[in-house]
């Protein structure tokens, strides 16, 4: 019986830290703004992936002018530098706008995100918004630059 009880706890206990680890990885979908104006303050005109890491940080990747392609990891609150790569690239800038990356995020809400984990560009103008709902489940999202409405929505 004892063995069983353990068992249990410590099982529960293994789900609630996987889900408190999970749960660092992800931004309140409110918290886009700051994203972006971090982004904006680095230089960025054009955004390939966003991405929510570990305690409040953020990795961004896209074109800081025609030429640098640049990806960088950072301290929301703080803006403190954690790791930056860039290179020279001739084929131009590519991506999502500020604006796009904004209207896919409300497309995103409007089907019940609430905390994103990643905002990626895809092949064909396409635009994926991974992370989860109200209730922790999780939702991925993805639109077609530009437009107003979902693709295709998974809910797990």
């Amino acid at each position: 019986m004892t063995i069983k009880m353990l068992l249990a706890g410590s099982l529960t206990a293994l789900a609630l830290g996987a889900t408190a680890a999970q749960a660092d990885d992800a931004l309140p979908a409110g918290s886009l703004d700051a994203v972006l104006e971090r982004g904006a303050s680095y230089g960025f005109t054009h955004y390939l992936e966003i991405e929510a890491k570990e305690r409040g940080q953020v990795e961004l990747e896209g074109w800081l002018d025609e030429e640098w392609q640049a990806e960088v990891r950072l301290a929301l609150e703080s803006g403190e530098l954690y790791k930056e790569s860039r290179k020279r690239r001739d084929d131009g800038p590519w991506g999502m706008s500020e604006a796009e990356v904004r209207l896919a995020m409300e497309v995103a809400v409007a089907e019940g995100m609430a905390e994103f984990e990643e905002i990626e560009f895809k092949r064909d103008d396409l635009i994926k918004v991974e992370g989860r709902d109200e209730a922790g489940r999780e939702l991925e999202v993805t639109t077609r630059r530009g437009e107003e409405e979902a693709l295709k929505v998974e809910r797990d």
